[in-house]
């Protein structure tokens, strides 16, 4: 996962074809840094009777960031995710896609993800690239991502920030439960949008 410049409106646009340049001082940023779960979310939106929006998140995972400030393609990350901790807000629906319908959580208790590519998309904005892991299906996975910037918390500890987005279709992963309606169409989307906001520790 790359270390993302701030933005200057003042500057004039950079041609596509030539690299982002990198604030040096964004050379400090690079290290070891551990995701911090009770300030960090992990969550997914599905479509639901084709009328309305699902929304959840995964409550139980850790994760590790390598930031490189002067080579942001050379930053990577790793996530682990405990599928029992899914919640919706509901526990019926919860023990539902915890089920063999679904993600299978006694045969298949963790999701995983490990980055193989970081890119800059000029700003603030990257893109990392990897393998999730889903019911023993491994796929490619391209993550947007926004940098939200860097600071020292009152414990001291030093704190990067990340806004992430992406969209699966669950049917490759496996996940292929449905129900048809009356009225045409299914209860539920293939297609997942995923939602991440990120904060991570510097490792001392």
């Amino acid at each position: 996962m790359g270390i993302f410049g701030r933005k200057d409106t003042a500057e004039t646009a950079t041609p596509a074809a030539t690299p982002a340049a990198v604030n040096p001082d964004l050379a400090a940023l690079t290290g070891e840094y551990t995701i911090d779960p009770a300030h960090t979310t992990i969550g997914f939106v599905a479509r639901h009777a084709m009328v309305t929006n699902v929304k959840g998140s995964f409550l139980d995972f850790s994760g590790t960031l390598h930031l490189d400030g002067s080579d942001p393609s050379k930053s990577t990350a790793s996530l682990d995710v405990k599928m029992e901790s899914i919640d919706t807000g509901n526990a019926d629906r919860d023990g539902h896609l915890k089920s063999s319908d679904f993600f299978k959580t006694d045969e298949f208790p963790t999701m995983t993800f490990r980055s193989t590519k970081a890119e800059s998309l000029g700003g603030d904005d990257y893109r990392i690239t990897g393998d999730l892991s889903i019911l023993g299906v491994t796929k490619p996975l391209s993550i947007d991502l926004e940098f939200n910037g860097a600071a020292k918390d009152p414990f001291g500890n030093e704190r990067v920030g990340f806004e992430g987005k992406a969209e699966i279709l669950r049917s490759e992963w496996g996940l292929t439960w449905n129900a048809a309606l009356e009225t045409g169409g299914v209860l539920v989307s293939d297609k997942i949008k995923l939602n991440f906001d990120i904060s991570a520790i510097k490792n001392a």
